[in-house]
């Protein structure tokens, strides 16, 4: 997952438009487990046939931002008792490919997005990346896809890459052929925010956004289409259902059978009823493509989850959903139903992610979406084949969080026992940058200021990451992070005539 700072996959960044369409439908509550995807992956030598007879595989996204995950040849197997048939990766590691060259693994490396325009400019420059990079496993027919970026197109700061992707993507591909390796499908990978305002109610209303559809996207589709490639979408239900918790229920987005009478939602565009949010999302997905001229273009989920633990306000975010989620959406997508516009629809997919990733930034969930501890460790138990049914695997631990936090939150210094920071100079180095994002945000702890008092480093720190996250939150999906400095607390730092602003969940 791609999280910088501008663009934040929180529920503050997605749409909030009111998902009109759900209906009670009782018949609807015992068949909600019966509407998705199956599909083929990287394992498959030849095309899958449009018989449907392909084996189906369910991978994993191998993300390393951690200082504490186990060797590749450990982390693989891992991956193979989990089921897991294939491994993603976001860039091409000599190192990390051939472990999974060797696991039996299927595997997909991945083009980093700073190479995009010097690969674009260049067919000689994407021989030599080819050459150096995935000729040694020419032979290894495991490798099926090669991934050009991650998420090109949320990043609004580099929109020069924008228009340099297919160019990219077209001297990779001839590339690949020049080298034997013609098999290996290039795609790249889109997350949500590609659809306008990122709206998906109802499905049949997606679209992609005025200022990527013809500089990326239309080009895009038209090379999918002609080498008969995968478009390669992010879907997160978690996001979407966090948005709208309280018209979309927590069984919808979890794929779970609701509750007697049951739910459906209803798309007045087209006639069609949805038992669960992934097919949703990704039909509108299918709409967005259609309205750009390339309906036939296949579809693939190059990520999904649900993340295992989180802050305070990240309502949902539990073991119990996690798991709930990923066992469901394994079982779906071997159960070969496709979604309502395309039933039937066979797919690669890969769940997010191997590892929880302790260096990772931003959010408390940006640091548990795993499978596994580093230690080795399950979070839960799952079955990425999909055969395995529910009853089997063991109780899970009670969700206590299901619901926002009733209260105000504030965002403070991690402090030890002695009320210090444990490095002052990169508190500092936190507070200045905060500081300089809005003017005036910091004038309380300045002297003459009413939260001047007490002068120390973590009490002008605590007022300053409040005051940021107070001031943020909302706009741009602003986190108590800082780089790992600042922790949510439920008690109120404020002391005196010093009041430090809070932020209300939900």
């Amino acid at each position: 997952m791609l999280h910088p700072r501008y663009k934040q996959k929180s529920p503050a960044m997605l749409c909030h438009a009111i998902p009109l369409g759900f209906t009670s439908a009782m018949a609807m509550a015992s068949s909600s487990l019966t509407v998705l995807l199956s599909f083929i992956f990287l394992a498959i030598a030849a095309a899958e046939p449009a018989s449907g007879t392909a084996q189906h595989f369910l991978g994993v996204n191998y993300g390393r931002l951690g200082d504490d995950l186990p060797p590749p040849h450990i982390a693989l197997e891992f991956a193979r008792s989990a089921g897991a048939a294939a491994v993603r990766f976001y860039d091409a590691n000599a190192t990390f490919l051939a472990a999974a060259a060797s696991s039996g693994l299927g595997f997909v490396p991945a083009v980093p997005n700073e190479l995009i325009v010097s690969l674009a400019a260049s067919q000689r420059a994407a021989d030599a990346w080819v050459a150096s990079t995935l000729l040694p496993f020419r032979r290894n027919r495991r490798l099926r896809y090669l991934f050009v970026g991650n998420e090109v197109l949320s990043d609004p700061t580099t929109k020069s890459r924008w228009s340099r992707l297919v160019p990219a993507i077209t001297n990779l591909r001839r590339a690949l052929r020049r080298h034997g390796l013609s098999r290996v499908k290039v795609s790249t990978t889109l997350g949500m925010d590609a659809l306008v305002g990122q709206n998906v109610f109802p499905p049949s209303a997606g679209v992609f956004r005025p200022d990527i559809i013809d500089v990326a996207v239309r080009p895009l589709l038209a090379f999918l289409e002609r080498t008969d490639s995968y478009l390669f979408f992010d879907a997160y239900t978690y996001f979407t259902w966090s948005a709208n918790h309280t018209i979309v229920p927590l069984t919808y987005a979890l794929l779970e059978p609701s509750p007697a009478p049951g739910f459906q939602y209803h798309d007045p565009g087209t006639g069609l009823s949805y038992t669960n949010l992934l097919d949703h999302m990704l039909d509108a997905v299918v709409a967005a493509m259609c309205r750009a001229g390339y309906c036939g273009v296949r579809l693939a989920l190059a990520e999904t989850g649900w993340p295992n633990a989180g802050d305070l306000n990240e309502f949902g975010a539990n073991v119990r959903n996690a798991a709930t989620y990923n066992r469901n959406v394994a079982r779906h997508l071997a159960s070969g139903a496709g979604t309502p516009r395309r039933p039937g629809m066979r797919m690669p997919a890969l769940v997010f992610a191997l590892f929880n990733e302790n260096l990772k930034g931003g959010p408390g969930t940006e640091r548990h979406w795993g499978l596994f501890y580093p230690n080795g460790s399950a979070v839960y138990e799952v079955d990425l084949t999909g055969r395995r049914p529910a009853a089997p695997y063991p109780p899970l631990p009670p969700a206590t969080n299901d619901l926002p936090y009733p209260g105000k939150l504030w965002c403070v210094a991690r402090t030890d026992r002695h009320v210090a920071v444990a490095n002052e100079t990169a508190v500092r180095e936190q507070v200045a940058t905060a500081c300089a994002d809005e003017a005036g945000l910091c004038n309380p702890v300045r002297p003459g200021g009413e939260c001047h008092l007490p002068d120390t480093v973590a009490a002008h720190a605590s007022y300053v990451f409040s005051a940021h996250w107070n001031r943020f939150s909302k706009q741009y999906g602003g986190w108590c992070y800082f780089a790992g400095l600042a922790v949510e607390t439920t008690v109120d730092p404020s002391h005196g005539s010093c009041k430090f602003p809070s932020v209300t969940p939900g």
